[in-house]
């Protein structure tokens, strides 16, 4: 198994994988809000249903959470 970290990768969809994963997460989190559905996840090898929290799937709570300077998103 190759132990270097997946940002140094060559492949520049490979690089992008794992924001790729954090948006679809974000995006499937959103969704179960909107539905009323839980969230299965597997955490330990233990399946657990999650219920995401609204405030949490909001597209305004997301960014300015995700901005780490302070400032709100143009």
């Amino acid at each position: 198994m190759n132990k270097q970290p997946i940002e140094t990768a060559r492949d520049c969809d490979l690089r992008l994988s794992f924001q790729a994963m954090q948006r679809a997460a974000l995006s499937a989190r959103a969704l179960a809000t909107q539905t009323g559905t839980a969230l299965v996840v597997s955490r330990n090898g233990v399946i657990e249903h999650i219920r995401p929290q609204p405030e949490l799937a909001s597209p305004r709570t997301r960014a300015s959470r995700s901005r780490s300077d302070g400032q709100s998103p143009p």
